[in-house]
C-alpha cells in the first residue's frame, strides 16, 4: 500500500492516537501542516479508499482507525524498497549505505550482533 507524503502525517497521528475524528486530526496536525479542513478531509477519504484506515460510527460522527500497525506498514515498505532498489539483496543495501557514510565501530558491532542472532535462528 502506497501512502503519500501528504497522507503520512494522518497515519502517524492515528498510529499514535487512535481512534480520532477528522476534527481531532485537524487540531492535532492540520495547522502544523498548513492545511485547511477540506484538505484533511480529502486526504482522509483517500486513505479510506486505499484501505489504510477504517471509519467507525461513534454517535453522529465517524472516527478513524488505522488498519495496519505502523510496524507492519514499515516492514512492507522496507521489503518493497529492498526489492525495488537492491534486487531483494540485503547485503547490497548495507553496502550502499556503507559507501555513502562510513560505518562506525558501533554500527559494525550492531551488524555483527545481528548476523550472529540470525545465524542462531
Amino acid at each position: 500500500m502506497r501512502i503519500s507524503d501528504a497522507e503520512l502525517p494522518i497515519m502517524e497521528a492515528l498510529w499514535e492516537r487512535s481512534p480520532a475524528s477528522s476534527e481531532e486530526l485537524f487540531s492535532l496536525i492540520g495547522e502544523a501542516q498548513g492545511w485547511q479542513y477540506p484538505t484533511l478531509r480529502t486526504l482522509v477519504n483517500r486513505l479510506l479508499t486505499k484501505g489504510a484506515i477504517e471509519a467507525v460510527k461513534e454517535g453522529r460522527r465517524n472516527v478513524y482507525k488505522p488498519i495496519w500497525s505502523r510496524e507492519d506498514w514499515v516492514s512492507q515498505q522496507s521489503s518493497h524498497l529492498l526489492d525495488r532498489l537492491f534486487g531483494g539483496r540485503l547485503s547490497a543495501l548495507v553496502s550502499h549505505f556503507a559507501q555513502q557514510q562510513p560505518l562506525t565501530a558501533e554500527d559494525r558491532k550492531a551488524l555483527s550482533r545481528l548476523i550472529g542472532e540470525k545465524r542462531d535462528d
